[in-house]
């Protein structure tokens, strides 16, 4: 870090001493036990519920130019951007209480067992160099920084190299500032879904609820990465069906949404929704937000 930034030495290592060893963070960033199953009913309803929706009701009312600003500047529309910061931190109420520097080196170099514990741990050490940095261009202590069990920061929980990356001063006042303006925090969401493939062209649903017939041919099309790489004829061709038609053109991937014992959901996706899975790459996160943010829209 003193080499390649030009960081002084002592004063690295003066930060570095006051770090603490977080032991929580470990135990948060352990993946769930193995054997439940994966319930998207269950999940959904974790984030599209009463408290959500009417924070995320105020939020939209008191935002409304800067939503709409984006909106116009990156295509991103208004509800998609209300929907990511009300699943991410209920628009700001819970944005983590860690020392980022006390998570981020924790888990640079204490990560706990797991099949790809050397690249995660890698992972967390350029998060810990890009927060260093982002404390010190912005003229910042890097022992105030706060956030969650993995050292995301603000209302949208960037990573502090998706900070230094994609986050933008949208309200002007010359430093970003992604806990306390909500201003900042959507232009900056709005930028990293356009940086991560969203395109203004898609517009109009982003899914379409789906049949699947019982040969399976379709099967073939599930976990293929997250992006939309079929056309609807293939798709069709496969076994797989919609009620409503979607545009022929664009490009499609088929998402599954597991219910535990109940049957799964089947829905196709387009290169928008497959934006959002880059923000977290989870179906069940990129849903969430969309009914979220749809609820709140059908509210207002």
């Amino acid at each position: 870090m003193a080499a390649r930034n030009h960081w002084d030495r002592a004063e690295l290592n003066t930060l570095i001493a006051q770090v603490r060893f977080v032991d929580s963070a470990v135990q948060l960033i352990k993946p769930a036990p193995p054997g439940k199953p994966k319930n998207w009913q269950a999940y959904s309803k974790l984030f599209i519920e009463p408290v959500r929706i009417n924070a995320g009701l105020k939020f939209w009312a008191e935002n409304s130019a800067a939503l709409e600003r984006a909106e116009n500047l990156y295509g991103v529309p208004a509800e998609v951007i209300v929907g990511i910061i009300g699943v991410e931190t209920v628009y700001g109420r819970n944005t983590g209480r860690f020392r980022v520097l006390d998570a981020l080196t924790t888990l640079a170099f204490a990560y706990p067992e797991a099949p790809a514990r050397t690249e995660r741990m890698a992972f967390f050490r350029r998060e810990l160099e890009a927060a260093l940095q982002f404390a010190r261009k912005n003229n910042l202590d890097p022992l105030s920084l706060r956030g969650s069990f993995a050292g995301a920061i603000g209302m949208p929980q960037f990573m502090p190299n998706s900070v230094m990356k994609f986050a933008v001063d949208f309200d002007g006042d010359g430093q970003i500032d992604l806990l306390n303006s909500p201003t900042d925090a959507i232009g900056s969401v709005a930028a990293f879904l356009v940086a991560h493939g969203w395109q203004r062209e898609l517009n109009g649903a982003m899914v379409y609820p789906a049949t699947v017939a019982p040969h399976l041919q379709w099967e073939r099309m599930l976990n293929q990465g997250l992006v939309a790489s079929y056309s609807w004829n293939e798709l069709k061709a496969a076994g797989v069906n919609t009620d409503t038609m979607p545009p022929e053109i664009t490009k499609y991937g088929l998402v599954d949404l597991q219910n535990g014992a109940e049957p799964t959901e089947y829905w196709l996706a387009n290169g928008n929704f497959f934006a959002i899975t880059q923000y977290n790459r989870s179906y069940f996160y990129a849903m969430s937000v969309l009914e979220l943010g749809r609820a709140i829209k059908q509210l207002r």
